[in-house]
C-alpha cells in the first residue's frame, strides 16, 4: 500500500560527498515528519536527520554541520547531502517517514535501506 524507496548510496573516499534520495509511493493522503537513520555491523541503530512538513531540522552530533536534510513535498520525497564523509559515517542509510493514509489513519513506513561506504 505505501512504499519508501532510498537510492544514491554508493562507495566514497573520505572527503567527499554523496546525496541520498527516499521516495514515498502508493496510497498517500499526506506525510507527516520523516527522518534518515543508520546502522552499522554491530552497532545500534542511530538517528541522523529530522524534518518536518513545515521545513524544521534536527541532527544528530556527530553529523552537524556536513549533512543537511531537505524534502519536496510535491514529489513525497525527502534528501540527505552528507558532505565531508568520514569511515565512522559507513553504515546501511534507512529513510523512514509518517504517512497518512486516510485523514484519521497514519503508518510509520520504512525503507529497506541503501548502503553507504566511506574508505581509502
Amino acid at each position: 500500500q505505501v512504499q519508501l524507496v532510498e537510492s544514491g548510496g554508493g562507495l566514497v573516499q573520505p572527503g567527499g560527498s554523496l546525496r541520498l534520495s527516499c521516495a514515498a509511493s502508493g496510497s498517500i493522503f499526506g506525510i507527516g515528519g520523516m527522518g534518515w537513520y543508520r546502522q552499522a555491523p554491530g552497532k545500534q541503530r542511530e538517528l541522523v536527520a529530522t524534518i518536518t512538513r513545515g521545513g524544521s531540522t534536527n541532527y544528530a552530533d556527530s553529523v552537524r554541520g556536513r549533512f543537511a536534510i531537505s524534502r519536496d513535498n510535491a514529489k513525497n520525497t525527502v534528501y540527505l547531502q552528507m558532505n565531508s564523509l568520514k569511515p565512522e559515517d559507513t553504515a546501511v542509510y534507512l529513510c523512514n517517514a509518517r504517512v497518512s493514509i486516510t485523514e484519521i489513519a497514519n503508518i510509520d513506513s520504512w525503507g529497506q535501506g541503501t548502503q553507504v561506504t566511506v574508505s581509502s
